[in-house]
Formats: C-alpha cells, sequence, structure tokens
C-alpha cells in the first residue's frame, strides 16, 4: 500500500458538483490547512519569492475558498506592496464560494477556467502558486504542466502538497472520520495522501520536465515545499 501514487478518483474531481457539500468542505479544508500549519508553507515561499518587488501578479491554481490568497493580500497590503490575485479553478461552484468568501479584498480576482485552456495557458503571471493541487493529475500531465508554469511564471512556481506516507494516511482518515462534516473531506482525505509524492518522484518529474534550478523541501503535516 502507498507503494505508488494512486489513480482513485475523488468527489473534488467532478467538476460539476455544487451545493452546500462544496461550501463546507472549502471551510474545512480551510482549517485542516491553517491548524497543520500548511498556509504557512505556501505564505513563506510567497513571502520569498515577493522580496524587494513592488508589483505581484499571483495566480493561485486550485484555489478552493482562496483563503491563502486572503492572508498574502493582508500581508502584502502591510508591506505597501502593489500585489494582484488571481484565483483559478475549473469548478464555477468553487468560484462562486470563493468570490464571496473574500470579498472585503478588491485585489483578489477569479477566472473559471481549466488549465489546460488555450485561455490559461496564453497567460503569464509573476508567481504561480499550487496548494493541494498538484496531486489530482497523472505523472505526464505534471511533466507538461511544471514546464508549462515555468514559462508562464516570470518570478518562480510555489508547490505545497502531499507526501505519501503511511503515518499522514492513517492520521488524516482518523481526524476525519472523528471530526468531519462534509462527505467530501472524509472521502477524499485519505485518497489525496495515495494521491501524493515521494520524493524522488517529484525529483523524476522536475528532471523529466527539463528543470534543474528549484528547491524541494520536507516540511511539517507531511507537505513538500518545491519551489522553482
Amino acid at each position: 500500500m502507498l507503494r505508488q501514487r494512486s489513480h482513485e478518483i475523488e468527489i473534488m474531481d467532478d467538476l460539476s458538483i455544487s451545493g452546500e457539500v462544496v461550501d463546507q468542505t472549502l471551510r474545512e479544508l480551510n482549517t485542516i490547512n491553517k491548524r497543520l500549519g500548511g498556509n504557512q508553507i505556501s505564505i513563506a515561499a510567497f513571502k520569498q519569492l515577493s522580496r524587494g518587488k513592488d508589483e505581484i501578479i499571483l495566480a493561485d491554481l486550485g484555489c478552493g475558498g482562496g483563503d491563502i490568497m486572503e492572508e498574502m493580500a493582508s500581508w502584502s497590503r502591510k508591506m505597501n506592496m502593489n500585489a494582484s490575485f488571481i484565483g483559478i479553478d475549473a469548478n464555477e461552484n468553487i468560484v462562486h464560494y470563493a468570490e464571496k468568501n473574500t470579498r472585503k479584498f478588491h485585489e483578489i480576482t477569479y477566472q473559471a477556467i481549466n488549465i489546460f485552456s488555450t485561455e490559461f495557458r496564453q497567460q503569464t503571471f509573476d508567481i504561480i502558486h499550487c496548494c493541494l493541487f498538484v496531486h489530482h493529475f497523472t505523472t505526464e500531465q505534471l511533466i507538461e504542466l511544471f514546464g508549462q508554469f515555468k514559462k508562464q511564471a516570470r518570478v518562480g512556481v510555489i508547490i505545497n502538497d502531499l507526501h505519501r506516507h503511511p503515518l499522514a494516511y492513517w492520521s488524516i482518515s482518523l481526524l476525519t472520520s472523528l471530526f468531519s462534516k462534509s462527505t467530501m473531506v472524509r472521502n477524499d482525505a485519505a485518497i489525496s495522501v495515495a494521491r501524493g509524492f515521494k520524493k524522488h518522484e517529484l525529483k523524476e518529474i522536475m528532471r523529466k520536465a527539463g528543470i534543474t534550478d528549484y528547491k524541494l523541501s520536507w516540511k511539517w503535516a507531511f507537505r513538500w515545499k518545491l519551489v522553482f
């Protein structure tokens, strides 16, 4: 078990899913990320890449409820940085939730588009950020996507995703079965870990994508922080 990446489909992969289950799921995911320190991995990387910049444009792919962009925007305001954030998700229902969730931040906007679309591929940004997003794709897709992201990001790319590990798998299975009210979270959480990565797998993806200049580090709560 967990020797290889799982290809099992998550409920979240259904781009038509809507209703309260989406809202409850996004609320719970934000709580889990905050309490386990997952958000801080992305925030720290964002601060690092934007250091010394007066202006920055960040695209958050698979943006969920927009909570991480909200934290980034709050920090940018304190630093008097002219920052713009674009949340991108292929599920229009998620985008609608995020728009309401972050309505106090004028610097955050959204696009309901697929990252494989020509519309997305033709855009460029300073930073591309992905949190708990890239494990939804196959290794072959990621080789293509990472190469594409490298061309689209003028400053850098931040990947914050899961380490496939038995302790992470059984811990999140137990926690969500006890405390989650979302059927999507209870179903998807352990599957997400099973679709996560070993270090050598990420390094091989980078090699095949032709990217040699990157930093890969392990972070608490069984996360990989990949910046290139």
